[in-house]
């Protein structure tokens, strides 16, 4: 081998820099360690914001203390946490997210709110249409206003775009086509300046490394913040449009009537529902009402019918004393229905003409209410018919956070010229009564003016505000209002404690694959073993060290790809060194044999050919992937390259040292010496007994596919998915019957790991839109499980924070529209990879035949594997979804199986080369020569997967069975499936 020194350098240097890259990681852990006894020291109870609270306490602390002094240099804790090592979510914990820029609101904007017929039909149709279509909306709005125009009216028309806003873009004389293109740079420059107000939000968060994205053209805004834990606060702060306003509010005296009045037409509409309730919850709901009214109940009369009250307290004032500008009171679940009779027709019609534009909002924050629900204030904001507010934000020129006179944390806001002189008039005028400062149409204070303020100064302020909370709203301030509101349409949150339990489950499985495949390969190779063995531990500090390094994530999967690649490199010098074993047993010298061996017309060409396959699968599921599937696909293409390197070039140099100082290599040892000798099993010959025992196995899960199908992911189906931890061993069944009284329906739920643990899968409200319908959905969640959760508060039971106890670990949420979207994604992944692995080895081969029979071979092996999951999903105590974590199971079985035949078919052509024809004598004696590396290298690889399978995390496991599954099936079709098409295929060519 040419280059030696220059190889070994470049090892040195790589390996060197390697590990001084890995040593920040190593010395942050140190750091945050001592963080964490610090705040177990300072909290009794584990109560995990607490344990955050007091963990930030301590790394702000040091965050500019030289924490470390590596002689020639110093770092502060900021340093080295910012080279230190990305985890992703499933090891760190956090929330990935993408976020939609609503399209219609950006339309409805630009119109200046028309209220053309047309246009706003349009809207409705195109909302309705982008539920099953993959299109982009502005395209489907185009076709729906097309579609009801029918040329009648133009997107110019000045009820519509051509309004004075954009007269300098858009005139009457336009066609649409002109229009659109000119409505596309509006929508795209809205879209650019979402992103930058949410990046200037999340970089003011404070977590390590977060990531933020845009999705092509979409709209669609991708955000990850790995080691996040106070998960409200970023989804309050990723959604918040920052539309703040100012408001005159209408007293709890001024509506009161009004409420009772509306009680008796609520009762009216929901008397055909009386008889279907139960007299304990209506009295109950009674009770409630007397206590906030003052009065006693009759303890004899009994009420079954439901009203306006049974779900809204209202704040009735006795006496001037009791006026307020809080008008009612309700359960957090109950707010949807409260707003659905608030906004009815028949029930805003009796409101007087002094009220007749009341606006009912609620306030930015629930309290607990006595018995332990979640109670929301209500008030009642004196809009107008354009709904416009008398101040808007935009005159807001500074905020910050600060303390008030009591040291409660309070949003101080500066005025410009303008909004001073708006501030000082409407205090002026309402100077004895109330005014509410409404974020994001959420009342976060109402208080009495008790004179006129001229300095142009305000502040929100809250008897329960946190400082977190006064510095995300003057974040949101200062970075600027979004152009139209960002719904979260797809969520993955961790806990941080199901986040730690993956990084040790993965760490145990990492270290005893390593460790079985180690011995494996001393027991097999000996001597030459403990080289291999040397290379392999080289590899995975050049995995590590690049991945610390570029400041790639690494995820759970990419720890799964990491030591799929191990297998890959194992796979490699098994190659090499069977080759190696036969040029000695056909005569040649140690020097020679080695030297053939890592020769292309040795052990290379198999190498490159079998690498590059799987590598073609990794690229194309990095580019259709996202979130973990990346890591995935990364870490797998990044171990290909290294696996190469290492395998052939490391490996070598401690080969040739021995060579050169005469050790007598043997490359085998006492117990593997006679393995895979003189084997002479004639494979053609029983090609179709193997053809009937694939065939039934296809057709059986072909039906099984057809009758029971395949239990698809929330990601490819849309929906809610809880990991709920408790503090009991639990049955799935009984816990589904008892949600059905809060989600209408009962939910899917399986046994998640331990039987303390429950998955939880529900469509409830999933196709309803807003910002607060995730919370309300974890809240009637709560509410059904509170019977299994104790003491358990609601705060301490949403995902985020460390548990100590019962509590969400963790959460996703796939609207049905982005999950189409990552269905097709997927459906793409799968046929391209099927695709560009046909052209290669067409290309690589040069023979229809070979394709041919490598890509039966796969559709074999995925349909076998289709079937499996269709036959035991039901059965298997862990999760078999069929999702994107699946897809990539899928491809890397693709990759794994097409390894082997690619392997398989090179030494086939090898045989074939000089030959006029392929005969079967050929194709069953190359099958031979390959057996002990197929063999051996399947057999690796399995105890690999079984080490992640057996102690690897509960999230893993059914990625993991795909592969097992894969890796078994994927062995014998290179043998009995893919190398017998390809030779009925090569006989049916020549007979032609």
């Amino acid at each position: 081998m040419q280059n030696k020194g220059l190889i070994k350098l470049f090892a040195i240097l790589f390996g060197l820099v390697s590990i001084y890259q890995l040593s920040f990681t190593f010395f942050a852990n140190k750091v945050e360690d001592s963080a964490k006894q610090y705040a177990k020291a300072n909290v009794s109870d584990n109560n995990g914001r607490a344990l955050a609270r007091y963990e930030r306490k301590y790394l702000d602390s040091v965050a500019n203390k030289e924490v470390v002094d590596l002689w020639f240099t110093q770092y502060t804790y900021n340093d080295i946490r910012n080279k230190e090592m990305n985890l992703g979510l499933d090891l760190k914990g956090g929330i990935n997210a993408i976020l939609q820029v609503s399209v219609k609101d950006i339309l409805i904007g630009l119109s200046d709110d028309s209220q053309n017929t047309t246009f706003k039909q349009a809207l409705t149709n195109a909302d309705e249409a982008q539920k099953d279509s993959q299109e982009n909306y502005l395209d489907l709005f185009y076709k729906e206003f097309e579609k009801l125009s029918n040329g009648s009216i133009k997107l110019s028309d000045p009820s519509i775009f051509g309004t004075k806003a954009l007269r300098d873009k858009i005139d009457f004389n336009k066609t649409n086509e002109q229009v659109k293109s000119t409505l596309q740079e509006e929508i795209n420059t809205s879209i650019n300046t979402a992103f930058e107000v949410l990046r200037s939000r999340i970089d003011k968060f404070g977590v390590v490394q977060p990531n933020i994205q845009r999705i092509g053209n979409s709209g669609r805004i991708q955000v990850e913040l790995p080691g996040a834990k106070d998960i409200d606060r970023v989804e309050k702060l990723l959604q918040s449009t920052a539309e703040l306003q100012f408001w005159e509010v209408h007293t709890n005296a001024d509506v009161q009537n009004f409420f009772f009045t509306a009680n008796a037409k609520v009762a009216e509409m929901l008397k055909d529902d009386s008889a279907t309730e139960q007299v304990k919850d209506t009295a109950k709901a009674d009770n409630d009402i007397d206590d906030l009214l003052g009065e006693s109940a009759d303890s004899t009369k009994v009420e079954t019918q439901k009203n306006l009250f049974t779900y809204l307290y209202p704040n009735v004032a006795q006496s001037p004393q009791q006026v307020s500008s809080l008008v009612a009171q309700a359960r957090v679940q109950d707010t949807a229905k409260v707003n659905s009779f608030l906004h009815n027709k028949e029930v805003r019609a009796l409101l007087p003409n002094n009220l007749k534009y009341t606006k009912f909002l609620w306030d930015y924050k629930s309290q607990a209410g006595a018995d332990g629900t979640e109670i929301i204030g209500l008030y009642a904001i004196k809009s107008n018919r354009k709904d416009k507010a008398p101040i808007d934000g935009d005159v807001i020129a500074d905020a910050k956070q600060e303390y008030d006179q009591l040291s409660k944390p309070v949003v101080s806001m500066l005025m410009n010229g303008s909004g001073t002189k708006q501030w000082a008039k409407m205090t002026s005028e309402n100077v004895g009564k109330f005014v509410a400062v409404v974020l994001d149409n959420y009342v976060y204070t109402a208080p009495v003016v008790n004179g006129a303020i001229t300095g142009g100064s305000t502040q929100i302020s809250g008897g329960t505000m946190t400082v977190n909370e006064a510095q995300d709203i003057a974040t949101v301030l200062k970075a600027g209002k979004l152009p139209a509101p960002a719904r979260i349409i797809q969520a993955q949150v961790v806990g941080p404690s199901l986040g730690k339990e993956s990084i040790d489950a993965s760490m145990w499985s990492f270290g005893l694959a390593i460790i079985l495949v180690l011995v494996w390969m001393f027991l097999y190779y000996g001597r030459a073993g403990i080289y291999a063995n040397i290379a392999l531990v080289v590899n995975i500090l050049f995995i590590y060290g690049w991945l610390a390094s570029f400041g790639a994530v690494l995820t759970l999967p990419g720890i799964a790809g990491i030591i799929l690649t191990i297998g890959m490199s194992v796979d490699a010098n098994v190659i090499i060194f069977e080759r190696i074993k036969e040029a000695l047993s056909g005569g040649k010298n140690l020097g020679e044999a080695v030297e053939e061996g890592f020769s292309f017309k040795g052990a290379l060409s198999a190498i490159i050919d079998a690498n590059i396959t799987t590598f073609l699968t990794g690229v194309i599921l990095f580019i259709f992937g996202t979130g973990p599937i990346k890591g995935f696909a990364y870490t797998l293409m990044l171990g290909i390259g290294t696996s190469l390197f290492t395998a052939i070039f490391i490996t070598r140099l401690f080969i040739d040292g021995a060579v050169a100082k005469g050790t007598n290599l043997t490359f085998n040892t006492g117990f593997s010496k006679n393995w895979f000798n003189n084997i002479s099993i004639e494979f053609l010959q029983k090609r179709k007994i193997a053809y009937i025992i694939s065939g039934f196995f296809i057709t059986v899960g072909l039906i099984s596919i057809f009758t029971v199908g395949l239990k698809q992911g929330v990601d490819f189906k849309g929906g809610r998915s809880y990991v709920v931890r408790f503090d009991e061993a639990m049955k799935g069944n009984e816990v589904a019957e008892q949600l059905k009284d809060v989600f209408g329906t009962a939910p899917e739920v399986k046994t998640y790991g331990s039987d303390h643990q429950l998955k939880i899968t529900t469509a409830f409200k999933i196709d309803e839109e807003g910002t607060d319908v995730d919370e309300q959905v974890q809240n009637a969640l709560y509410n059904g499980l509170k019977p299994y959760l104790g003491d358990t508060s609601y705060e301490n039971f949403k995902p985020g924070f460390e548990k100590a106890g019962n509590g969400i670990m963790s959460y996703m949420k796939v609207e049905p529209t982005i999950a189409d979207d990552i269905k097709q994604a997927a459906l793409w992944a799968v046929l391209g990879s099927l695709i560009v692995v046909f052209l290669y080895i067409l290309l690589r081969f040069r023979k229809m035949a070979y394709s041919i029979g490598a890509v039966v071979a796969v559709f074999h092996d995925v349909l076998v594997v289709l079937g499996v999951f269709s036959l035991l999903y039901k059965f298997m105590p862990f999760d078999m979804e069929i999702g994107q974590s699946f897809i990539a199971a899928i491809l890397t079985v693709v990759g794994y199986s097409l390894n082997d035949t690619v392997v398989i078919f090179d030494r086939i052509r090898e045989f074939t080369e000089s030959k006029n024809s392929v005969t079967a004598s050929l194709v069953n004696k190359a099958l031979n020569s390959t057996l002990g590396r197929t063999i051996n290298t399947s057999l690796t690889t399995l105890l690999v997967m079984l080490a992640i399978f057996f102690f690897g995390g509960d999230s893993i496991k059914g990625f993991m069975f795909a592969l097992i599954i894969g890796v078994v099936v994927g062995t014998y079709s290179s043998l009995f499936v893919a190398t017998p098409i390809m030779f009925d295929v090569s006989k049916k060519e020549e007979n032609k």
